[in-house]
């Protein structure tokens, strides 16, 4: 009698099950609440409000990778917006609390597109989609860089990896 084992047969009993690949991408989130100031007389959050919040989180996801505004200022950028697309699914009302979730999407030469939802803190409720395209604009001569500088661009790759 041999000890030799048969040779295996391929098999696809034991294939990849896509359903069970992690298939989350990754967001910054910021948490805001919904105070008198941010509402209209009815108590729900002023259209302009959720363009306040959008930033916050994009300048907090910035300085979470170590690229504070101020640093951008002194190295002689700024970051303007130069498109926005807002959609409003459900109001938020005063007293609520809501995540802002950002990310960079893509990013080419001096274009940054961002990517926007405003929704509840278990994310059963969806209120806003958005998108924010921002250019990198020398503050002095007040025109549109030709390329980042290093620092900015180093900074940024962390935000796409």
């Amino acid at each position: 009698m041999s000890d030799q084992q048969p040779p295996l047969l391929p098999t696809n009993a034991i294939a990849p099950d896509e359903s069970l690949q992690a298939k989350t991408e990754h967001w910054f989130e910021y948490p805001v609440k919904a105070q008198p100031h941010h509402t209209d007389y009815g108590g729900i959050v002023w259209h302009g409000s959720y363009l306040a919040w959008m930033e916050e989180a994009r300048v907090e996801c910035l300085s979470s990778i170590g690229m504070d505004f101020a640093d951008l200022v002194k190295l002689g950028c700024d970051l303007p917006v130069v498109e926005l697309s807002v959609r409003y699914h459900r109001p938020l009302r005063m007293g609520m609390s809501a995540i802002v979730k950002t990310r960079m999407s893509y990013s080419t030469g001096v274009r940054m597109d961002w990517n926007y939802q405003i929704q509840s803190p278990d994310g059963s409720e969806l209120y806003l989609t958005g998108q924010v395209t921002l250019v990198t604009v020398d503050r002095e001569k007040g025109k549109i860089m030709r390329q980042l500088p290093p620092a900015v661009k180093d900074a940024l790759l962390k935000l796409t990896r």
